[in-house]
């Protein structure tokens, strides 16, 4: 929850500096990849509260790695082009597949352990 909460922090300050800051120093297109990056990542800091209500709903249940990696998505993913939008540095383009990955196995990873638990 604590870190959820961080990176729900986090996406919301991130969103607000992109919105008042950068929306007149980028262009549309990089703009737009930086919202990208602010969107999954607070669909995903929402998504670690989805973990810790299942963790604490199922204690049984391993659900830990599901929310580690919707962190590293987090990190790569929306990292990845939060750096690109403000560097245009395309290949950075190149990390941003890992992260969407990653998140990709935190909810087959939360599809299995539900499946398993009911």
């Amino acid at each position: 929850m604590i870190l959820a909460s961080l990176l729900g922090f986090a996406g919301v300050a991130i969103g607000a500096f992109a919105a008042h800051l950068l929306k007149e120093r980028l262009t549309p297109d990089l703009f737009a990849v930086f919202e990208v990056g602010v969107r999954y990542h607070m669909y995903h800091a929402l998504a670690l509260f989805a973990v810790a209500w299942a963790a604490a709903q199922y204690p049984e249940v391993n659900f830990s790695p599901s929310g580690w990696f919707f962190v590293a998505g987090i990190l790569l993913f929306s990292g990845s082009l939060y750096c690109m939008s403000l560097t245009g540095v395309r290949w950075l383009g190149a990390i941003t597949p890992l992260g969407g990955v990653s998140f990709l196995l935190g909810w087959g990873w939360l599809v299995w352990k539900f499946c398993r638990a009911v």
